[in-house]
């Protein structure tokens, strides 16, 4: 399933860091969403070197969740986890997202300098804006 999803809310729980014999870890973490008069807990979990997402996170923060949904069956029985990939502290427009040095990423310079100017139009005398 190659389509994402994103939410905002503010934590309400993050568990503790699982670590399994197989060498396997994942950690969960839940969000409340406002959703008119009754607010919603959604539970993610971040697996493998994912579990990080939450460090420096604290109970109450704002934050937008990037997750994927997946899907697996097990004795008969259904089970779907919401699989969070990257974490945002709300309004701070950057917290796990690309490091500085990510040449695609944007700095408080603006937009790296490959995407900065247009090139130059052969013929500059009009004054028309496009």
């Amino acid at each position: 399933m190659a389509k994402g999803f994103e939410i905002e809310g503010n934590i309400k729980v993050i568990e503790e860091v699982q670590s399994f014999a197989s060498g396997f870890t994942k950690r969960e973490f839940v969000v409340e969403v406002q959703d008119g008069n009754y607010p919603q807990s959604i539970k993610f979990e971040c697996v493998k070197e994912k579990t990080s997402l939450t460090d420096g996170c604290s109970v109450g923060d704002p934050v937008k969740v990037f997750f994927d949904i997946r899907g697996n069956e097990y004795n008969g029985k259904y089970y779907v986890n919401l699989n969070a990939w990257k974490m945002e502290k709300a309004g701070a427009g950057g917290g796990q997202g690309p490091a500085p040095t990510d040449p695609g990423a944007f700095t408080q310079d603006g937009p790296p300098s490959h995407m900065s100017e247009p090139p130059a139009a052969a013929d500059s005398d009009d004054d028309i804006p496009f």
